[in-house]
């Protein structure tokens, strides 16, 4: 069976070059196997949450990017379907408002922090500010910082200290009980035009469709240098990067599920333990509700 875990995680961002990852590489596993593994993450992955839940400590926070029709909201539906509400916060990240641009580009992905106890899910995240704003430097004007007037002001020293602020940000809320792991679905640019088709052609998948995602095919290979510069300059031991082969839906949510099943495992959530004076009244309460 595949280590996904393993051969997905980006280790060294040294060392990481996109073009080694591929769009489709389910290695010797087959769907009906990956579709009957998924039930069985779902029932772990139920298990791991009341844990996390009831232990009220630590959260887990799991970032999805991707580019359009990728299969972002495919794998959150599929994956979380039997997590309790509860336990889990989903945020899926449009086009800043203007009351967010009067903040700093971190401060209102701050607030949508899963509380301790619980997992959230960003959809799309702090993450577009070093993607679709290095592809198109101009809509970081929005942000009125100092010094900077056009396009063409944001140089690489810009994209470095983003991508600093962005690695103290993820260390500063590992060292406060959030862990935090990040799946880019990498999918073909060939599947993506079969996936945008689709949605042209089935007209109860019209509303998916957006022309502005016919335009952005146009930036395909500024997109890849952006994922590529951001994945590298921000994947760590504490916040790792996966990326998941995107080209088979039924692989990606695979990938995804069991992830996030290890990482919880690996989190060893608790349920906590009474003190033995709080034992010891448990008697005291069972025995009065029985003799009601």
């Amino acid at each position: 069976m595949i280590n996904v875990a393993e051969k997905f995680q980006v280790t060294s961002g040294n060392l990481f070059k996109l073009e080694n990852f591929k769009t489709d590489d389910p290695g010797t596993l087959k769907k009906k196997e990956a579709l009957a593994d998924l039930s069985d993450f779902q029932a772990e992955l139920n298990e791991y949450q009341e844990r996390l839940y009831a232990e009220d400590s630590r959260s887990l926070l799991i970032i999805f990017q991707a580019m359009d029709a990728a299969g972002k909201d495919g794998a959150i539906e599929h994956v979380m379907s039997g997590v309790n509400p509860q336990g889990c916060q989903v945020f899926s990240f449009k086009q800043p408002t203007s009351n967010d641009y009067e903040h700093d580009f971190l401060w209102r992905h701050y607030k949508a922090l899963p509380e301790r106890g619980r997992i959230g899910i960003h959809n799309r995240s702090h993450y577009e500010y070093v993607l679709v704003c290095k592809v198109h430097p101009e809509y970081n004007l929005s942000e009125r910082i100092p010094g900077y007037h056009t396009g063409a002001d944001f140089d690489a020293r810009f994209w470095e200290d983003r991508y600093e602020s962005i690695r103290q940000f993820e260390a500063h809320l590992h060292r406060n009980g959030t862990k935090i792991i990040k799946f880019f679905l990498h999918v073909s640019k060939d599947e993506q035009k079969e996936r945008f088709l689709d949605r042209i052609e089935d007209k109860y998948k019209n509303w998916k469709f957006s022309a502005a995602d016919i335009e952005e095919r146009t930036y395909w290979k500024d997109y890849m240098k952006a994922y590529e510069a951001a994945i590298a300059a921000t994947t760590t031991p504490d916040s790792p990067w996966y990326v998941i082969p995107a080209d088979r839906k039924w692989f990606t949510r695979y990938a995804v599920g069991k992830i996030i099943v290890e990482t919880l495992a690996g989190m060893e959530p608790a349920f906590p333990n009474l003190p033995d004076d709080q034992t010891k009244k448990l008697k005291t309460y069972k025995q009065k509700l029985e003799n009601e």
